[in-house]
């Protein structure tokens, strides 16, 4: 990871332990550069990172702020790491209904970068808030970046297990958005009728290195889900 990646993780993490709110003021620029010992190109580069994905603004002459995250209950659709941490909240579970190794269909190979005769990793599972059906939710894994999934696991976040047991890293994802109606198979696992209205989003997530390793394709259960999306600033 880049020093200024690691920097800006550091920052979001002391916004998140510190509890602070929309509006609170950040350490300035020098007192950043010096309390992390690193260079002010460093933490330039950081805070960028930060303005760019919604956690602070700066306002020239006055300071660095912090920015409002979430309205509570919302999922953030630019955030490319899962959805436990939004939902943090509230009583998140699985129902896994398949774990296992299959050869990709075209769709998959394709996002993955694989070939049609190397085995990817399926799962399949439906989750839960608050014992409300949330999402169906079909993920393929690459099997050179995560070469072991079972059921405990996937039960989990599974990107806790990506990132805390094989150190893996998510660079950014790419979001596909569409709205459509439920099939039938669909509209059973989400307690819902057939031909009611979902949101579809196949995202294909990418590591540090710009590999893609990972394809899922979520559902939505429109009684249960809810959306935002920040503006990274607009030009006068």
């Amino acid at each position: 990871m880049l020093k200024y990646q690691e920097i800006a993780n550091q920052i979001e993490e002391y916004i998140r332990v510190s509890k602070l709110e929309q509006g609170e003021k950040l350490p300035s620029l020098e007192d950043l550069i010096t309390n992390y010992e690193v260079s002010k190109n460093t933490v330039i580069k950081a805070l960028s990172i930060l303005e760019k994905n919604g956690v602070i603004y700066q306002v020239r002459g006055s300071g660095i702020f912090v920015r409002r995250q979430n309205r509570k209950g919302y999922i953030n659709l630019i955030n490319n790491k899962g959805f436990t941490d939004d939902l943090a909240d509230f009583n998140l579970s699985a129902n896994v209904l398949e774990v296992k190794t299959i050869l990709p269909t075209q769709e998959v190979s394709d996002n993955l970068k694989c070939s049609l005769t190397q085995e990817v990793y399926y799962v399949k599972r439906i989750r839960f808030i608050n014992k409300q059906a949330l999402c169906i939710e079909e993920s393929y894994f690459n099997t050179k970046y995560v070469p072991y999934l079972n059921k405990e696991i996937v039960e989990d976040s599974i990107f806790h297990y990506l990132k805390e047991t094989l150190k893996l890293k998510v660079r950014f994802s790419d979001k596909y958005l569409r709205i459509g109606k439920l099939n039938q198979t669909e509209a059973s696992y989400l307690n819902l009728n057939t031909h009611d209205p979902a949101l579809h989003v196949d995202e294909l997530f990418y590591l540090m290195s710009g590999e893609p390793f990972d394809f899922s394709k979520m559902t939505y259960n429109y009684n249960h889900s809810q959306f935002f999306i920040q503006s990274s600033g607009m030009d006068k």
